[in-house]
């Protein structure tokens, strides 16, 4: 199936398991499993659980890391929790897609397991009206298809306020995977960077673009001051209204929007949005596995 197919068919397509997990929690991830980890901390902490649950996701590729989270967290006293995209069965206890969109999965697995269905419907429902206007074939009305012109021939500056930085990396990782372009994300205090970065050099600020997701903070407002006169434009990509009680529900369609932009990035650029030779190559030599080149 086509990253298209695949994009459009995603909301409301998880079909995981939707029991709720022995409180307190913590998440992990590794591998495919790193993003929906990241995505998810407006649910549960990124950190390892000495009691209650411990979220461990992973990829074959990174099975290795993964069982030595498990174990950590199972001396000090969680239960585990393992899901992954592939691997030994005998260490999986939730098996999810594979790719690009294991993010979406696996996220979506954590906000159920860690009680909070809720918000995992309002990610869906928010996921669904983007892919209405996202997968059209005009530009016009299309926010991906808009903003993947807007972003072309350009480095995109990626920035998010604290306790959404994992929007920056997985946005990063998208421009990258799908789109085959380059972006910087610039994490932590923006300030320092920004005021910096392009003193007694200016031009290096042509064709360089300010992308900030999520909500701004103050900090970051002044950030998107400093920019505007340093860049050749500033975008913000802000948090959709939504109906949950965190941030998890709107950062997850602002992934869904990242993925349909890379998308469309690659196809302005005539490249293909699947996975490079290189990158198969890499996750089939860290899986034990032996891919034909």
């Amino acid at each position: 199936m086509s990253l298209h197919s695949l994009l459009l068919a995603l909301p409301g397509s998880y079909s995981g398991p939707v029991q709720v997990q022995p409180a307190p929690y913590g998440a992990v991830g590794t591998g495919e499993g790193t993003l929906a980890a990241l995505l998810a901390e407006p649910l549960i902490a990124a950190s390892l659980s000495a009691s209650g649950t411990q979220f461990v996701l992973g990829s074959p590729d990174s099975a290795s890391l993964a069982l030595e989270y498990a174990a950590l967290a199972e001396a000090a006293g969680a239960q585990v929790r393992r899901v992954a995209t592939g691997g030994d069965a005998e260490h999986i206890n939730t098996l999810i897609p594979a790719g690009v969109t294991a993010t979406y999965h696996g996220a979506q697995y954590l906000a159920y397991a860690s009680g909070h269905a809720a918000e995992a419907q309002e990610a869906d429902r928010l996921l669904a009206a983007l892919a209405q206007s996202c997968a059209g074939t005009e530009t016009e009305g299309n926010p991906a298809r808009e903003l993947a012109w807007r972003l072309h021939g350009r480095t995109p500056l990626l920035l998010a306020d604290d306790g959404s930085e994992g929007l920056v990396l997985a946005w990063q990782q998208l421009l990258a995977r799908v789109g085959k372009s380059y972006s910087v994300p610039v994490l932590g205090d923006p300030l320092p960077v920004l005021s910096g970065m392009f003193e007694a050099q200016h031009e290096q600020g042509d064709a360089k673009v300010g992308l900030i997701l999520g909500d701004l903070s103050p900090r970051l407002d002044l950030g998107r001051e400093i920019m505007e006169s340093r860049v050749d434009e500033v975008i913000h990509l802000p948090f959709a209204e939504h109906g949950g009680d965190s941030d998890y529900a709107p950062g997850l369609a602002l992934w869904y929007l990242g993925a349909w932009t890379a998308l469309y990035l690659a196809e302005i650029a005539g490249q293909s949005p699947d996975d490079s030779p290189v990158l198969r190559r890499a996750q089939a030599e860290l899986s034990g596995e032996t891919e034909d080149s």
